[in-house]
C-alpha cells in the first residue's frame, strides 16, 4: 500500500510539473522549424543547438545538479546580506531631462542597467522582478526592497538589449510591463521567440548572430561572443543563443559582457573593437563546478585587460543569491585583482548616477561593508 501511495504522489508531482512547464507563460516561446533552418547557417549552431567557441560546455552531471539544488536551498552563512541593500532613487523627470552630453548609466543591481547615450534611453537585461525564477518559491528574493525607479515610472525606452534567456536576465513580468513603452528589442538568435510569445511584434525585434552589427539612429550595436548556455525550460537547453554586446557612438565605446566564462573571445573582442571606455563585466554567481560558463572574480579583472578597457565595473552581483559564495566575495576579490593588474574599477551603489567621463578613475566606496 505504501508503495502505491508513494508512487501516486510521485506521479502527481510529475503531472503537475509537466502542466506547469507547458502552461505557464513564464517559460516563454519555442523556436520554430523555420527558425532552426535559418540558424543552421550560423557557425555556432550544430545538430539543432547553439554551441560555444571550441565547443566549451559546463561539465556537470545529473548528480552534481541534484547536489547543487539541495545546497542552494540549505542554510549558508553570509550568502544574503543581513540588511536590505539601500537603493538610490531616480525620478522619471531626471531621466527625461538628461542633456546627453555624456553617457550616463543607472545600475539596478545584478546585470540590469539604464543607459542614456546619443539621445537614446536603453535598458540592458531588464530583470526588474523580485525573484529570478519561473515561480517565486523557486528562488531567493532580491536583496533590496526597492528599485531605483519602478517600471511604471520609466519614460519611453528606445531600445531593450538582451544577452540571453535565463530568468535573471530575461524576466517575463518585467517585459509585460515594459513592452508598450519600448520601441525596439535587440537579442541574440532565438531569444525573440520568447518576446513574440509574450505579445511583442516580430517587427520590433532584431535578432543577431555573433559578430553581426547593426546601426540604430547613430548607434552601432554589435552582438559579440560569450561563453555560456541558454534555456528556460526542461527541454530547450541551448535552443537560443547567448551573447555579449558592444554599444558604440561617435564618441563612446561601451561593452556589456552578459554572462560568460573566461575565454579567448575577450581578447578577440578587444583586438577587433577595443579599446573600450567602459566595460560592464560579469562577476558573481560563480562556482568551480561551473567555471566554464561563469568567471571567477580574478578572471573578470583579466577580461578587462583583454578587452583593453579603460574602466571596468563588476556586475551580476548585489541583487540575488544564485550561488554559494558570500554575497560580498565577488566585489572584494575583483577589486583586489584589478588593483594588482592596474585596471581602474568602478563600484557604485545601486541607483547611483554613473556619468562616463575621461576623468572617471577608480571609484570604490566600500558601501557593502556597512551591511555585513
Amino acid at each position: 500500500m505504501v508503495f502505491f501511495i508513494v508512487g501516486g504522489i510521485i506521479a502527481l508531482l510529475i503531472i503537475v510539473g509537466i502542466l506547469f512547464v507547458n502552461l505557464s507563460p513564464q517559460f516563454g516561446g519555442k523556436v520554430s522549424a523555420e527558425q532552426k533552418e535559418e540558424y543552421a547557417r550560423s557557425s555556432n549552431y550544430k545538430e539543432g543547438k547553439f554551441t560555444n567557441l571550441l565547443d566549451v560546455e559546463m561539465k556537470m552531471g545529473f548528480g552534481d545538479y541534484i547536489t547543487g539544488i539541495v545546497k542552494y536551498f540549505s542554510s549558508q552563512p553570509n550568502t544574503i546580506p543581513e540588511k536590505d541593500i539601500p537603493t538610490q532613487r531616480i525620478d522619471s523627470l531626471t531621466i527625461v531631462n538628461y542633456d546627453f552630453e555624456k553617457p550616463r548609466l543607472i545600475w539596478f543591481g545584478h546585470s540590469t542597467f539604464l543607459l542614456q547615450i546619443n539621445k537614446k534611453n536603453i535598458l540592458i537585461d531588464p530583470m526588474l522582478g523580485n525573484v529570478p525564477a519561473p515561480h517565486p518559491k523557486l528562488g531567493s528574493p532580491r536583496f533590496s526592497k526597492t528599485l531605483p525607479i519602478e517600471i511604471e515610472q520609466l519614460p519611453q525606452i528606445d531600445l531593450v538589449i538582451l544577452s540571453h534567456d535565463h530568468y535573471d536576465h530575461l524576466d517575463y513580468g518585467s517585459i509585460l510591463k515594459l513592452k508598450d513603452k519600448v520601441k525596439a528589442f535587440y537579442t541574440p538568435l532565438g531569444v525573440g521567440s520568447h518576446l513574440t510569445e509574450w505579445g511583442i511584434s516580430r517587427n520590433d525585434i532584431t535578432e543577431l548572430d555573433w559578430w553581426e552589427e547593426v546601426d540604430y539612429e547613430g548607434l552601432r550595436l554589435v552582438c559579440a561572443p560569450a561563453q555560456h548556455f541558454s534555456g528556460r525550460g526542461v527541454a530547450d537547453r541551448n535552443a537560443t543563443l547567448w551573447s555579449s554586446w558592444i554599444i558604440r557612438s561617435e564618441k563612446d565605446n561601451i561593452y556589456f559582457s552578459g554572462d560568460s566564462g573566461y575565454g579567448e573571445h575577450f581578447k578577440a573582442i578587444g583586438e577587433k573593437y577595443g579599446p573600450f571606455d567602459f566595460a560592464m563585466l560579469e562577476c558573481g554567481q560563480y562556482n568551480e563546478q561551473w567555471s566554464e560558463i561563469h568567471m571567477m572574480p580574478e578572471e573578470t579583472a583579466r577580461a578587462g585587460v583583454d578587452l583593453k578597457a579603460n574602466l571596468i565595473m563588476p556586475i551580476h552581483w548585489g541583487a540575488f543569491k544564485l550561488a554559494f559564495h558570500t554575497w560580498t566575495d565577488p566585489v572584494e576579490r575583483v577589486t583586489r585583482k584589478a588593483k594588482e593588474l592596474g585596471i581602474p574599477t568602478l563600484v557604485p551603489e545601486i541607483g547611483a548616477e554613473i556619468v562616463l567621463d575621461s576623468a572617471v578613475n577608480d571609484v570604490i566606496h566600500p558601501w557593502w561593508e556597512e551591511l555585513e
